[in-house]
């Protein structure tokens, strides 16, 4: 770490939580970027394929969205829910649009997490009920309500609850119980099992929250038209479906708008909830939700900052150049030659267990001479990566998957660099593991 790295690392672990993770065994700060390129206070250059999470989606420092937000800014920055605001009505009737959900009302957060929260709230009020539905190994965010349906202990830290939460299969293909079964007889028992979890339910339940790839746990999908059979089941009993989209949306799975719409049989959800890309790194997030669900709840309530002038005006010239420029497409065509790329790389390599993902949002799980998930291949990797240039993410229940996910815009030539530097930073964590090589901290 270079001095410069080092006292900021100090300063951070003297101001902030322990638990605050940070990548790298030598933490780095970026300074700014350009396209699909970073740069850190060391003036080192890194090809990002994590986007902060999935939120750079379009571009770093995207003309289109600094001039949107500069002259917004320069005419007012905050108003609050309490007056209209154009550019939040207007990016509202777009999301409403192409959200699926007839009579779509729209309400604007500043996460991810805040969004979960309200669909949560919206749900219980209308349905009068604190039991939820969730899958396991999902994770929804870091708030109470958040981290009491999420399914990955990793993410949970108390298991103190506002809710009866009651965890479903459906989530992971390649793990568990049902793994090595057909992709139809993989729904047809994930749809038992929820069918035996509803007759242990004390009356009413409110809600089956999902992400339709788990994020945070490895880029973990089911086979399409899961929630599509899941969908008859709810409908018998009056149970509301919310689709978290926070990572899936806006085009990023290449093949699909929304993650939801790979088990279109289904129909929309009642609720949808999104966040990250649409900002391209500005704070927004929000609940989309038919008018029935959405109005239901009965007392006064306001966002502050949700909705705010600068972070609209950013989400609208985000979301136009993201359609303008049919970055789905990109990531669709871009993405399928990424994911075939790197499955070849991976082939000769014994700790990749799976190379899995849609789109430009890709899963490298990684695993241990006996076949056990591995931290440490995965946080050597990491490490690795960054030394070749390359910016990536870690996650899975047991920290063992590298999350790639980098801007829409991504050029094939980009894509050809990143599977490189990959390849070659996997090889090497093969021969540290073969070798007994050096230890790592396990960070995510």
């Amino acid at each position: 770490m270079t001095d410069r790295h080092r006292a900021l690392h100090a300063r951070h672990r003297a101001v902030m939580p322990d638990w605050l993770s940070l990548s790298y065994d030598e933490p780095i700060e970026l300074t700014h970027g350009e396209g699909r390129h970073v740069w850190d206070a060391e003036g080192n250059r890194y090809l990002d394929f994590f986007g902060g999470i999935l939120t750079t989606m379009t571009a770093h420092a995207l003309p289109e969205v600094t001039k949107a937000v500069a002259e917004q800014a320069g005419r007012i920055v905050h108003t609050s829910t309490l007056y209209l605001s154009r550019p939040m009505v207007e990016l509202a009737e777009r999301i409403a649009t192409l959200s699926g959900i007839p009579d779509a009302r729209v309400f604007f957060t500043t996460s991810g997490t805040e969004a979960n929260d309200a669909a949560l709230l919206l749900a219980t009020a209308h349905r009068r009920s604190n039991q939820i539905l969730a899958l396991r190994n999902s994770y929804h965010g870091r708030s109470f309500s958040t981290v009491a349906v999420t399914g990955n202990t990793a993410w949970s830290p108390t298991s103190l609850s506002p809710f009866q939460t009651l965890y479903v299969h459906g989530g992971v293909r390649g793990h568990g119980p049902y793994a090595a079964l057909s992709d139809a007889g993989f729904i047809a028992a994930c749809v038992a099992d929820l069918e035996d979890v509803l007759g242990q339910a004390q009356g009413t339940v409110a809600a089956l929250i999902a992400e339709p790839v788990q994020g945070v746990g490895g880029f973990t999908s089911p086979p399409d038209g899961l929630f599509a059979a899941f969908r008859e089941v709810l409908d018998r009993h009056g149970i509301l479906w919310i689709s978290d989209e926070v990572q899936t949306g806006w085009g990023r799975t290449g093949e699909h708008f929304w993650g939801w719409q790979a088990h279109a049989a289904a129909g929309p959800p009642d609720v949808l909830t999104f966040a990250k890309g649409i900002g391209n790194g500005m704070s927004i997030g929000g609940v989309v939700a038919r008018a029935e669900v959405m109005n239901s709840l009965g007392a006064n309530s306001i966002s502050t900052f949700g909705g705010s002038p600068v972070t609209m005006a950013a989400g609208l010239a985000n979301l136009t150049y993201l359609l303008e420029h049919d970055l789905q497409g990109n990531a669709r065509r871009v993405g399928g030659l990424l994911i075939e790329r790197l499955r070849a790389a991976a082939a000769g390599l014994p700790i990749v267990h799976e190379v899995r993902g849609r789109g430009l949002m890709i899963g490298i799980e990684l695993v241990d001479a006996d076949g056990a998930p591995s931290p440490r291949a995965a946080a050597l990797t990491l490490e690795h990566a960054r030394e070749q240039g390359l910016l990536i993410g870690k996650g899975g229940r047991a920290g063992n998957t590298l999350r790639i996910a980098p801007p829409l815009s991504l050029a094939v030539t980009e894509a050809e660099e990143g599977a490189a530097a990959l390849e070659a930073a996997l090889r090497r964590t093969q021969q540290d593991l073969a070798a007994g090589g050096p230890e790592r901290k396990d960070r995510p």
